[in-house]
């Protein structure tokens, strides 16, 4: 492996790597969501949600659209929808 292989991965992981920020994916790996529903489901406020999708945004794995007074959240990266699949497969085999 390249060493700019090895930093882009590393970006990556360290971006999906937060417990919410991973949560915030696994959420959104079947559809999008408000952040006002991911706030519910995350059990934070919308300022701590903010934070982590702008995290994950600049890093080019989700992106967002708006409808009237709501922004909706996506997953643009299928790398990372990949990968979120293949930690399931390992870590909650229940699931």
């Amino acid at each position: 492996m390249q060493d700019e292989q090895i930093d882009t991965m590393s970006k990556l992981l360290k971006s999906m790597s937060h417990p919410i920020r991973l949560k915030i994916l696994c959420l959104l790996q079947d559809r999008e969501l408000s952040v006002g529903e991911i706030r519910d489901e995350v059990k934070t406020t919308n300022a701590n949600v903010s934070q982590h999708l702008n995290i994950l945004r600049s890093q080019g794995i989700i992106n967002y659209r708006k409808d009237a007074n709501f922004i909706y959240n996506r997953i643009v990266d299928e790398r990372v929808l990949d990968l979120i699949h293949k930690m399931r497969v390992l870590f909650c085999p229940n699931f």
